[in-house]
């Protein structure tokens, strides 16, 4: 049995990644998209309208990220997830990322409900669960990027791109209003580990403002 999540083989680790998300209600119906690099220069993503919690390794798509050509499908009808512009642009902004996840998670999005309209950010709270994401100060003031949503995902790509090119975020994750957060880490295991860490601070906030 694997010890982590990166001693199985890409399309493995996400597809246990989707089937445990799914059980817990973060990655509903087909909602949600994963990737993890093959190497350096390409990444396998889940393939569009699939049923999280019942991936099969069959049901991801090889994309390259310096161009977003699709150079493997493992199932002809396989169409790339719609968000697959947002990996790419992490993966490009990032080349010791090694794995994204996307959920679409209740809390997450309350929480980001709460943050003053127009708000670019939303200050994680200083509890212990923060230094899952290396960040060791006392009370620090850490800030987890907010993007509007938008029908046309590019349009949410480009936007991260321009933010993240004028300055790394505290944490290696981000929200999109209404959506959900993408959380990127470099291993599986530890982008795995860092989603779950988002959702219980994002689960604190939005619990402690009732």
């Amino acid at each position: 049995m694997a010890q982590t999540l990166d001693d199985l083989p890409p399309r493995a680790a996400l597809v246990e990644i989707a089937r445990d998300f799914h059980a817990r209600g973060w990655m509903a119906g087909t909602a949600g998209n994963l990737s993890a690099r093959e190497d350096d220069e390409h990444f396998w993503i889940t393939a569009s309208g699939k049923p999280k919690g019942r991936l099969d390794e069959l049901d991801f798509l090889l994309v390259r990220v310096n161009d977003g050509e699709v150079v493997e499908r493992v199932r002809p009808d396989n169409k790339p997830s719609a968000e697959t512009s947002i990996h790419r642009a992490l993966y490009a902004l990032f080349p010791d990322a090694r794995a994204c996840l996307h959920g679409h998670s209740v809390t997450a999005c309350l929480a980001a409900d709460r943050a003053k309209k127009g708000a670019k950010n939303l200050r994680l709270a200083a509890i212990e669960m923060i230094k899952g994401f290396d960040i060791w100060q006392r009370n620090p003031k850490a800030d987890l990027p907010l993007f509007d949503n938008h029908l046309d995902v590019a349009k949410i790509a480009k936007d991260i791109e321009a933010c993240f090119k004028k300055a790394k975020p505290a944490a290696t994750a981000l929200m999109v209003r209404s959506h959900g957060p993408t959380v990127w880490g470099a291993s599986r295991q530890e982008a795995y580990n860092r989603f779950e860490i988002l959702e219980f601070i994002l689960r604190y906030q939005a619990n402690s403002r009732r």
